[in-house]
């Protein structure tokens, strides 16, 4: 599987996820810059990493979504090519219109930066299809805008259609019906707050990252 993943000016999460890349698929994934127009030939799955996109000077995500770049990463996803955005890269999925919703300043206006119990609630999805429906798993967040929040139809539709990926078992930043991750209506395209590339090795504390990340080598591959 070939990997790409996207360096935007502020990032500082995009080397745990070609880490994780690595040590899943067995190969570097491509760094690819936020200027650059055209993501590789033959790319097969695209990483938009955590970190502060471009500083977080306007709304989080909001710069990262206009990037030349954005616009390539937009096509494939159009094209089927499973796109992942952990943290801010869930932000500038929404900003760039790819997922429904905003991600807004945490309750209580504070940075929350800990280990948080998750329920997968969708494992028909090709991210969680390692996991079983209803099963709790812990990834670490360090986000202050992580409260995630649409209007009532919107989450209505993302609950019936089983759109909802991960939902938070812990109050952790007041995001509506406790959503940590979406997926878009063709399920080829995931948002979500936790970091699950902090969660691969034994070393971290746990491994229950790595089902998503050998999840989704199995399905690209087959």
């Amino acid at each position: 599987m070939n990997s790409a993943v996207i360096v935007f000016p502020g990032s500082n999460c995009d080397r745990d996820l070609a880490v994780a890349l690595e040590q899943v698929i067995g190969r570097k994934p491509t760094m690819v810059w936020h200027q650059d127009s055209a993501l590789p030939d033959g790319t097969d799955f695209i990483a938009i990493p955590g970190g502060f996109s471009y500083g977080d000077y306007l709304r989080s995500g909001a710069m990262a979504a206009r990037s030349p770049i954005t616009r390539a990463v937009k096509d494939a996803a159009a094209r089927g090519v499973p796109v992942l955005g952990v943290c801010n890269g869930f932000q500038v999925l929404t900003e760039a219109g790819m997922l429904p919703g905003a991600l807004m300043r945490n309750a209580g206006l504070n940075f929350v930066c800990r280990p948080v119990p998750l329920e997968v609630e969708n494992s028909r999805s090709l991210f969680t299809s390692r996991y079983d429906a209803g099963e709790t798993v812990v990834f670490p967040v360090a986000h202050h805008d992580g409260n995630y929040q649409a209007d009532e139809a919107t989450l209505d539709r993302l609950e019936g259609e089983g759109r909802v990926a991960f939902r938070y078992l812990d109050q952790v930043n007041g995001s509506a019906r406790a959503i940590a991750g979406i997926v878009n209506d063709a399920g080829n395209v995931l948002g979500m707050m936790p970091h699950p590339e902090r969660a691969l090795e034994p070393a971290h504390g746990n491994t229950d990252g790595r089902r998503l990340f050998e999840g989704l080598l199995e399905t690209v591959a087959a």
